[in-house]
């Protein structure tokens, strides 16, 4: 039986993870959240009252040494990142309801009434423990579960903690738990990760569960017993039902919205949404969510994202130079929900030029075109002629319509972009199928040609209705171009195929592309180079900060000797045209002449640059770079923006090998 996410009360409620506040957030954070706002909207576009939260999980070991690291009380330290937080979410438009913080004073004292009933009702009891324990994944292991000594999440160093500390009996619940499982089949998806949570952790027996730390105080005191702070399980996954009130003077939006119809987490935190929060909720006598879904990662082609590796890409790079509907459609069609996922520059590149400017902006914008030249810029009303070729357009609507619907109620959110992009691909081909063209040569024949023009419209209309829960502005701007108001961008609205048809509307006299093409040469180089800035970027951006040493990974010197750095003289330079960052020069390496393409015009001038003194990488494959062949690279340092070439002692030969 295929689980689905319809809720019989036609109220919605989905959650992210709250994240860590332990840095930048990366572009693996902006997946989770842009998945999670894609079901929301398209729970409201069918008529769905939907709370959707999100926020920040802000207590423990690991934030109170980061605060004292940067000099800061833990408070002000999270408080930045939460702002920065809310600003990324802004421009990614994402449609939360309530972030919620977990030093927030609701949350605190919920927490607090939901520890105390758990130690009334005999859940908790103190105890001693010892234990391998990991920091940052604030987690304890047993020798068995590490991996090459290490922790099996992250991979750093464990420490071996022993300390007094509040225990809660899972054992209680694990019979429970299971049973549970059973019954519910679709709790956890993929079914893969409850096959690991079964056999990994109930089946080999859970371990009671350590809920409180006296190692720190930041954190929520026990009640009764100030010296231990509330572990951040029982803190953070309580977020969930905090943030609707519960434990407060008004649950009323608790009652309304709980139990949750989704988590959605990473894969990384199965375990403490899928056998921890459940037994915590059966402990207070609560209903469970229905499902908890757990995404894979976003890799690299050279594993995970890592700052050493200077592969990480942050998110507002890539809204603010290629705009946010790209992004986020890129996300969710490149990478299968559920499933790790590979982000390239290359196919960023190729799904926005392929997908988005030549298939969906090349057909609305071929669309106006013919509806300016052949109906003076109206959507024909009147004496419309079929084709043979409409049915077969309309049959594939109404085809890619339900399986839309089926596969968004799995979350399978490539595979509906994968549809939806059927139809767009099938409304090209009725054009070619049609040829407007021809139609248009003959007098007898433009009641076709006039069925033809409302009929892509139509389907257009379709399209961007459908694209309303994955990109924000777009079907916005599809239906100004078309003339379209908001009664015609509904749900209901597409459940017939033909409703714009007695409209008699007006498209825009030229439509603006939507997706402007990219050079792809120029758009790739551009990303890996902010992928390699990444190396330089701090993670949290304080006031103050002491400067952090980036970590870099060590080669030997066999690698080294791999790269021939020259000294040249730059002999020539100028700008390269319709590219504001890119100086093109002529570099003299003394046994040759060669042309390098540089992203340094911000920093310097043509005329600055002629007469320097350089080193260049010279075994570099060469590439190019708007159009111009770039045969090296010139080694420049950066810092807090500032951009510095590395030169040499002028008296050294142009040729000389840098050593």
């Amino acid at each position: 039986m295929e689980a689905v996410l319809v809720s019989e009360q036609k109220t919605f409620y989905i959650t992210t993870p709250i994240y860590y506040p332990s840095g930048k957030f990366h572009i693996g954070t902006a997946y989770t959240t842009v998945a999670s706002d894609t079901i929301a909207r398209y729970k409201r576009l069918r008529g769905f009252d939907v709370r959707f939260l999100t926020g920040m999980d802000e207590h423990g070991q690991k934030i109170q040494e980061k605060a004292q690291e940067v000099g800061k009380h833990p408070q002000a330290y999270v408080n930045e990142i939460a702002d920065a937080a809310k600003k990324l979410w802004s421009l990614m438009d994402i449609s939360y309801d309530d972030f919620i913080q977990t030093t927030q004073e609701r949350h605190k004292q919920s927490v607090e009434k939901i520890f105390k009933h758990f130690l009334d009702n005999g859940d908790i009891y103190k105890g001693e423990y010892e234990g391998l324990y990991c920091v940052p994944c604030e987690s304890y292991y047993t020798e068995t579960q590490l991996v090459d000594g290490k922790c099996p999440d992250c991979g750093r160093a464990v420490q071996t903690v022993k300390e007094e500390s509040y225990f809660f009996n899972m054992k209680k619940y694990s019979n429970k738990l299971l049973k549970y499982y059973e019954e519910n089949v679709e709790f956890i998806e993929p079914e893969s990760r409850k096959n690991e949570m079964i056999n990994n952790f109930i089946k080999p027996g859970l371990e009671d569960l350590s809920v409180s730390r006296t190692s720190f105080d930041w954190g929520i005191k026990v009640p009764g017993d100030p010296k231990h702070v509330i572990y951040v399980w029982v803190d953070a996954l309580s977020n969930y039902i905090t943030a609707l009130g519960y434990g407060s003077d008004n649950e009323e939006l608790f009652n309304k919205y709980w139990p949750a119809d989704v988590h959605v987490v990473g894969k990384d935190i199965v375990r403490f949404h899928t056998i921890y929060w459940p037994i915590f909720l059966m402990a207070l006598g609560l209903p469970l969510p229905k499902k908890v879904f757990a995404h894979g990662f976003i890799m690299m082609k050279d594993g995970k994202m890592s700052k050493s590796k200077g592969n990480v890409v942050y998110p507002e790079m890539l809204v603010e130079r290629y705009g946010l509907d790209a992004t986020r459609y890129f996300l969710l069609r490149e990478l299968p929900f559920g499933s790790d996922g590979v982000f390239s520059p290359e196919s960023f590149v190729e799904r926005t030029n392929f997908d988005l400017a030549n298939d969906l902006g090349n057909l609305l914008n071929r669309t106006v075109s013919m509806m300016n030249k052949y109906f003076d810029g109206f959507i024909p009303t009147e004496n419309l002629e079929a084709t043979v070729f409409d049915a077969a357009l309309k049959a594939h609507a109404e085809e890619v319509r339900v399986k839309y619907e089926e596969s968004m109620e799995k979350m399978q959110f490539s595979v509906v972009l994968s549809e939806l992009w059927s139809l767009v691909s099938r409304t090209n081909k009725y054009i070619d199928e049609t040829s407007p063209w021809v139609l248009a040569k003959e007098e007898a024949d433009k009641p076709k040609l006039a069925a033809v023009m409302a009929n892509l419209a139509e389907s257009l209309r379709h399209i961007a209705v459908m694209l309303q829960p994955f990109m924000t502005s777009s079907p916005k701007r599809i239906a100004e171009q078309l003339g379209l108001d908001e009664q015609l961008l509904t749900w209901e609205s597409i459940l017939t195929f033909g409703n714009i048809i007695p409209l008699n509307t007006k498209v825009v006299e030229k439509g603006i592309p939507i997706f402007p093409r990219l050079e792809t040469e120029v758009e790739i180089a551009y990303i890996r180079e902010q992928m390699q800035a990444s190396i330089q970027t701090p993670q949290v951006e304080t006031k103050n900060e002491p400067t952090e040493v980036p970590e870099v990974p060590e080669i030997t010197i066999d690698d080294f000797m791999k790269v021939d750095l020259r000294v040249a003289t730059v002999t020539a330079c100028e700008p390269v045209p319709k590219a504001n960052k890119l100086l093109k020069l002529q570099v003299d390496l003394g046994y040759e002449q060669r042309q390098v393409v540089s992203g340094i015009a911000e920093h310097y001038t043509p005329e600055q640059l002629v007469g320097q003194k350089v080193i260049v990488v010279t075994n570099l494959k060469p590439v190019k770079l708007r159009g111009e062949l770039s045969q090296g690279m010139i080694l420049a340092g950066s810092h807090e923006g500032i951009l510095t070439l590395a030169t040499v002692d002028p008296k050294l030969e142009n040729g000389a090998k840098v050593k």
